[in-house]
């Protein structure tokens, strides 16, 4: 799953990195505890040409929005359905009324830098559970396959969710599920609308995920008050890999 994660870089990094406008403002700030309902950078299509520009007649650009993790559906009565709605199983996305019609149209991709789990101690002992950083080995960005959607009029709110799928490979041994992981080559795809988005479900392969560091960190992280670069710093596990399996995600406080 994914519950938790780290985006760090600027307006101007990231709209380098995915060739995107910025419509943030540059307005984003250094997450290192991206929680649940925080606003978070994604990349969509747009027609709009910028935050202030006005919509061009050419065809649709990517650009960088400012998202509420936790997507809302337009038929919700309140945006609190979204505290339950930051993950999308690939399994059925494509038919849940939540988040079908994102799926369909609305597909973004959410930057990050990195996401965490958690392990329990092996045995069922009693202990803390040990926080994992997951990361690309070289410090190259994250593209996670996200969704949004628009809830309300008089003030429209860019909502947004992540999808899940099953965890393969050696993150199978953190957390039985992971955030679907899109390799640079796949980014055109995922957010084009005319494309069929089940074709892209796949996770990346093998090679990939084995360029993903699984670092241990302390238990700072477990706390969303914590933020900043001690979060990701390594740490000697006290539940090393091959323990006693996934742990719930510390409560939110």
């Amino acid at each position: 799953m994914c519950g938790r994660y780290a985006t760090t870089r600027s307006a101007a990094d990231l709209t380098a990195l995915f060739e995107a406008l910025d419509d943030t403002g540059d307005e984003v700030a250094a997450d290192y505890n991206v929680a649940p309902t925080d606003p978070v950078p994604i990349v969509r299509l747009s027609r709009r040409s910028g935050r202030a520009g006005p919509p061009p007649d050419g065809p649709a650009r990517r650009v960088l929005s400012t998202a509420r993790w936790g997507l809302v559906p337009p038929w919700a009565a309140d945006v609190k359905i979204g505290t339950r709605m930051i993950n999308a199983r690939a399994e059925t996305v494509a038919t849940s009324s939540a988040f079908a019609p994102s799926f369909a149209r609305r597909r973004c991709l959410v930057p990050a830098d990195g996401w965490y789990e958690w392990v329990r101690p092996a045995g069922g002992r009693r202990g803390r559970s040990q926080a994992y950083y997951l990361t690309p080995a070289d410090g190259g960005v994250l593209a996670f396959a996200g969704l949004w959607s628009v809830w309300g009029r008089t003030d429209p709110l860019i909502t947004s969710s992540v999808i899940t799928t099953a965890a393969t490979g050696r993150l199978a041994g953190i957390h039985d599920r992971m955030p679907l992981l899109l390799p640079v080559n796949r980014w055109s795809e995922w957010l084009d609308p005319d494309v069929d988005p089940t074709v892209l479900l796949a996770p990346p392969d093998g090679d990939y995920l084995d360029r993903i560091e699984i670092r241990p960190v302390g238990p700072a992280v477990g706390n969303v008050r914590h933020n900043g670069a001690g979060l990701v710093e390594r740490v000697v596990p006290t539940t090393p890999l091959g323990g006693g399996g996934p742990a719930a995600e510390p409560t939110l406080f």
